[in-house]
């Protein structure tokens, strides 16, 4: 009977101190902030199940996509979600890491598995370049401009 009370004890005090956590926004501060942790566990956990022999080689496709798409949760939430608008393209990574995470670890030693997730990382840094560009690439034609125009102003012609 002790014992009994002990217990019923301890999950009463523990209700309490969750209510109160929960009442001073302890919770609400940690999902808001760490929420894209739910999409990288299950990405490390798919790593760890296969690395481990639990799961098969195909699980590494969608553990590589969880696991980079989580970090770029990660930055977006812990940084500032503008950032996103030159990160986008890094999503398509995602697809590219567990293509060549499944192509390395597998035993299916596919070309057409290679080519695609190396044609997914290209286009991934070809279209990062080109937002970078897009957004950034009028600053660095002033720049270009500016420079072009003072070494134009500077350069004396040698004459005779």
């Amino acid at each position: 009977m002790n014992k009994q009370s002990a217990a019923v004890g301890i999950l009463i005090l523990a209700a309490g101190l969750v209510i109160l956590l929960g009442k001073l926004g302890v919770f609400a501060f940690i999902g808001a902030v760490f929420w894209p942790l739910f999409i990288l566990i299950p990405g490390v956990l798919l790593h760890v199940l296969y690395f481990g022999g639990m799961l098969p080689a195909i699980s590494l496709v969608p553990a590589g996509i969880l696991t980079v798409v989580s970090v770029l949760l990660l930055i977006g939430n812990w940084f500032d979600w503008s950032a996103m608008k030159y990160l986008w393209p890094f999503f398509l990574l995602a697809v590219s890491v567990g293509l060549y995470e499944y192509y390395i670890f597998g035993q299916v030693r596919s070309r057409g598995l290679w080519l695609a997730s190396i044609g997914l990382a290209a286009l991934s840094v070809v279209l990062f370049i080109l937002t970078l560009l897009w957004t950034w690439g009028i600053y660095i034609i002033a720049l270009a401009l500016i420079v072009l125009g003072a070494w134009l102003v500077i350069r004396r012609p040698r004459f005779r």
